[in-house]
């Protein structure tokens, strides 16, 4: 099941993806599919129908892992 990543490079705005597997140690860059920009758009150094990016670890300032619409659980507190 492909994850949802948030994936900050550097000198770039970060971009949002999905992924196979967590990246392993060994590993020396980062697939991402379906790149894109945090509000859906289109990147603009990427065509618009490239699907996969392969992106190299020294590029890479840190990857965050976004929870999925499962496991995201909204409580809230209502005050009457």
């Amino acid at each position: 099941m492909p994850m949802t990543v948030l994936v900050h490079m550097m000198n770039e705005d970060p971009i949002v993806a999905e992924v196979d597997r967590l990246p392993d140690p060994t590993d020396q860059f980062l697939v991402c599919e379906n790149p894109r920009r945090r509000d859906g758009r289109d990147l603009s150094y990427v065509l618009p129908e490239v699907r996969a990016l392969i992106v190299p670890w020294h590029r890479v300032h840190c990857v965050e892992i976004l929870p999925s619409e499962e496991e995201e659980k909204i409580v809230t507190f209502v005050r009457e």
